[in-house]
């Protein structure tokens, strides 16, 4: 595992935009509705976030990277289903997943605006949320103003525990005494932990349907404003 490590390191460190462009890309596709229900853009967020402590990646850039992808991703779908309204709803591949989209719909239900926020933090909702509430005719300023204040706390909460992590490993290993070799097996540890996750999820949803929720018996239909 070291020897792929060390080129790993190295490559970054020589190509760090196309780091930040990957972070940026897995937020986004994490956004687009059917796609983001199976790209494992946390994870992807998460393994590269595990870079910063050792100087290949800068905080405030990998945070950047992840909150712009995000943005735009949740933006443009919602601006997709503003524009189209319910049909997008039983357009293609939107139909495939009738118990997600019912799922949205309930979640407006219950939260009204505020579903845009807490759906930021529960896969895979998140990836149809947005293109739900355009097409429920929420207005624009309402889902920027509440989905730009979600992405502002999802992106540190999936950046930050990896970054936090690495660093307590780092200095677990200087006290240790192995000094500069720790970046040996905290990289290692990360990147197959965060592998881990990856296939963990992608199992349980395969067994379960997705790890979508049942739908209501009634998709809500009224607009929020």
């Amino acid at each position: 595992m070291v020897s792929f490590v060390d080129p790993l390191i190295a490559f970054v460190s020589a190509h760090a935009w196309l780091a930040y462009l990957t972070l940026f890309l897995a937020a986004l596709l994490e956004a687009v509705p059917v796609v983001g229900s199976v790209i494992p853009g946390s994870t992807i967020i998460l393994a590269l976030s595990a870079l910063v402590p050792g100087g290949e990646l800068r905080l405030e850039w990998v945070l950047a990277a992840a909150a712009a992808g995000a943005m735009l991703g949740d933006g443009s779908a919602f601006w997709i289903g503003h524009r189209s309204q319910r049909e997008i709803l039983s357009a293609w591949p939107m139909t495939n997943y009738p118990r997600v989209i019912a799922q949205s719909e309930e979640f407006f239900h219950h939260w009204g605006a505020l579903a845009v926020f807490f759906a930021r933090f529960v896969p895979p909702i998140r990836a149809f949320v947005p293109i739900t509430a355009g097409a429920l005719g929420m207005s624009p300023p309402r889902f920027y103003a509440v989905n730009i204040a979600a992405i502002l706390l999802w992106a540190p909460a999936h950046v930050l525990p990896g970054v936090a992590a690495v660093s307590a490993l780092e200095h677990y290993g200087g006290i240790a005494g192995v000094g500069g070799t720790a970046k040996h097996y905290w990289m290692p540890l990360v990147i197959g932990g965060a592998l881990i996750v990856a296939l963990a999820t992608w199992t349980i949803r395969r067994r379960h349907g997705g790890g979508v929720i049942e739908p209501a018996t009634e998709p809500v239909r009224r607009k929020i404003r």
